[in-house]
């Protein structure tokens, strides 16, 4: 990991088009995520996404993908939203949107995240420009 310096950065780390990410809020560890410039925002691949009411209470249930190192079990969130976002294809859709922290080169991020289903991508999380911008150089070459 190199970092850049100089007038034109604030301690800027350049990653690859790869990085080895965590999620502590999670428990997932050594997931790697795709870097994806061209992607406004960041997703994680999740299935079984429902709101559940229950005591007067809304909650957002979810799992995280079992087929790559992610924990079994089912997480549960208050503080979500719902936002219409671009697929890779083009197409809107709706999705929930959650905030949680994401450790990446070194640096504790708290940032939103989008739950999609990423089965059929190479990687289960996709790294977008407003996680990167201000933060992070891109350098595919790594």
């Amino acid at each position: 990991m190199k970092k850049l310096t100089g007038p034109a950065s604030t301690e800027k780390k350049i990653i690859g088009a790869t990085e080895l990410v965590h999620f502590p809020e999670l428990g997932w560890k050594n997931v790697v995520a795709r870097v994806d410039t061209g992607a406004a925002t960041s997703a994680i691949h999740c299935s079984r996404v429902r709101v559940i009411e229950k005591d007067g209470e809304t909650r957002l249930s979810f799992l995280l993908d079992t087929q790559k190192g992610a924990p079994k079990e089912a997480f549960s969130v208050t503080d979500f939203k719902e936002k219409v976002v671009k697929n890779s294809f083009g197409h809107t859709e709706k999705r929930y949107v959650i905030k949680t922290v994401i450790v990446i080169a070194g640096r504790k991020i708290r940032t939103q995240f989008s739950l999609a289903d990423r089965q059929k991508m190479s990687f289960p999380v996709l790294l977008g420009r407003r996680l990167l911008k201000g933060r992070f150089l891109v350098d595919v070459s790594q």
